[in-house]
């Protein structure tokens, strides 16, 4: 694909890595009802650990790219992403509260490390090319839909088995790691700071800076609100078997894989702006056809359409951003670090509306999230239009 062999190296580790990432992300809130089972956890505490597996991601995201600058790229994410192992190993060793929510924690810490590494990385090899992001992020809902299935797959006999998918991502955390250590960082801290100076702020003066971070904001909002409570909600509202409640999650991530693929295609054809429109109104309607049915088969359509939906609506919108990203060093950081508080605050507002009025009205929250992400991608669309045509006719 690229002419460099330690581009096209690693190209291919990013992809591998992101598919691991996707499994971390899923596992937290498929495993989420066996652990609350396990150890008899109110809903609120389980909403803040959640959130607490989003500060990590947050903090991460945003100390990955600062600290590449002093420490080098990659010594930064192989630092970061050894916590994944670690997270796991205190799942398995201990019970106590106060370490599960230190694992948790240390779950997102990884996860936003490989965020910013790997958005960064791939946008450095192909500066706003929607296609390779899209790319990038299917394999990312390749690992998001295998490990529900494979938790099916061990708990289908006896619930207690979960505790052998957590043995399981244990040594995925030690595969990512190897993963890192063989992949070559595409700069180093010299060049990094001779193109992108760290000190420079300027991308506050960029009005698409604030509109593709308010988009990412809104949308982490419902896409981690969903995954973190999406099971637990079927589960205990007893609208779907538990069985099938536990594989929504993977036909959520299939069809987000579908849409990923699609837009990466349908993304050399048409204009993305008009993708990102479209996934923005699905998203709304599939979502509120996902919390409002009351059969199987329309609360599945919903869950289908939902993820189809949302699929692209991510890595696009990181393509508008892409110019701002190879201008500004911390810019990415920033997008991350501010949007990443969507995906904080929301399973907590989850928690807390359950643990007081039931789970299915918590749920019920995130349909303000939804709307007002509609608005944004609205605004952003009707911006990215603009300067389009001020380009044509200047």
């Amino acid at each position: 694909m690229f002419k460099d062999k330690n581009q096209n190296k690693q190209f291919l580790c990013s992809y591998g890595v992101f598919i691991i990432n996707g499994m971390l992300a899923l596992s937290i809130g498929s495993l989420l009802p066996y652990i609350r089972d396990s150890l008899g956890l109110q809903y609120a505490f389980c909403g803040m650990i959640v959130s607490l597996h989003s500060i990590g991601n947050l903090i991460s995201g945003f100390a990955c790219g600062a600290l590449a600058a002093v420490w080098g790229r990659k010594k930064s994410i192989l630092f970061f992403n050894s916590f994944f192992a670690i997270s796991y190993l205190l799942i398995l060793l201990s019970d106590n509260p106060f370490l599960l929510a230190l694992s948790f924690f240390l779950t997102g810490v990884a996860r936003g490390a490989t965020s910013n590494f790997c958005n960064t990385s791939i946008n450095e090899l192909a500066p706003g090319k929607a296609s390779l992001l899209n790319g990038l992020h299917a394999m990312f809902a390749i690992g998001a839909f295998s490990f529900p299935l494979l938790l099916l797959a061990l708990t289908t006999s006896n619930a207690s088995n979960w505790i052998y998918a957590s043995y399981f991502m244990l040594i995925m955390g030690i595969l990512s790691w190897i993963l890192y250590f063989i992949i070559p960082a595409s700069t180093d801290p010299v060049k990094i700071q001779k193109e992108k100076p760290a000190s420079d702020f300027s991308f506050f003066k960029e009005p698409l800076f604030y509109l593709c971070t308010l988009t990412l904001f809104f949308y982490l909002c419902a896409e981690q609100g969903v995954i973190g409570w999406m099971i637990t909600y079927f589960k205990d509202t007893g609208m779907l078997p538990e069985s099938l409640s536990q594989v929504t999650a993977s036909l959520l991530w299939v069809m987000i894989l579908v849409g990923r693929l699609l837009t990466a295609w349908l993304s050399t054809k048409i204009e993305k702006e008009w993708l990102l429109l479209i996934m923005s109104i699905g998203m709304v309607g599939f979502f509120l056809m996902l919390l409002f049915s009351s059969t199987t088969p329309l609360i599945l359509l919903g869950i289908m359409g939902f993820g189809f939906s949302m699929a692209g609506l991510y890595p696009t919108t990181v393509s508008f951003s892409g110019s701002i990203i190879q201008k500004y060093a911390l810019a990415w950081s920033f997008i991350l670090t501010i949007a990443s508080l969507g995906a904080i605050i929301m399973p907590s507002i989850i928690g807390k509306i359950a643990e007081t009025a039931g789970i299915y009205y918590g749920m019920q929250s995130i349909i303000a999230v939804v709307i007002i992400d509609f608005l944004c991608v609205v605004i952003l669309v009707w911006y990215i239009r603009k300067l389009r045509k001020n380009k044509i006719t200047a």
